[in-house]
């Protein structure tokens, strides 16, 4: 997961959510667990497809009990300020749909951007890009940020 220290400044508010018309993200935690799992097994091979997520050791065959494992690290990066990670859910029926990760470069300034979505959502990928690309451009405080374009 990220870095001990935190790479926001500390009077920084942390937005909770980005909402669309087509979908929304929220924190990721430990109580999206089954819903998460299930999102992100059943588009194994579509994921390791998107920009930015070739070639990294996730996603990789896990029990729900490791995934669990997983949101509760996130969840601890994100009120440690250390590492942002949002659930993507359906703005309609709220279903998970995909997720975003927001966290420092390892031993470089700025950050590192990476976000799936479901295959059966495929046709989202470009849309989610383009709305947290103009989120971090106008809510964060980041300067340089890395993410795979689509």
């Amino acid at each position: 997961m990220a870095s001990e220290a935190p790479f926001v400044p500390d009077d920084f508010v942390v937005p909770r959510s980005l909402v669309t018309s087509v979908f929304r993200l929220e924190p990721l935690g430990p109580e999206h667990n089954e819903d998460d799992y299930a999102a992100w097994t059943s588009s194994i091979d579509h994921i390791r497809s998107t920009p930015g997520m070739q070639g990294r050791s996730w996603p990789r065959p896990m029990t729900p009990d490791e995934n669990l494992s997983d949101l509760e690290g996130h969840a601890r990066d994100f009120a440690n300020r250390t590492g942002f990670t949002y659930t993507v859910r359906d703005a309609g029926s709220g279903e998970i749909i995909g997720c975003v990760y927001i966290y420092p470069w390892k031993n470089e300034p700025g950050v590192r951007v990476l976000s799936w979505v479901r295959a059966d959502r495929a046709s989202l990928d470009a849309p989610l890009y383009e709305a947290v690309s103009q989120w971090l451009r106008t809510a964060w405080p980041f300067t340089s940020v890395a993410y795979a374009p689509r």
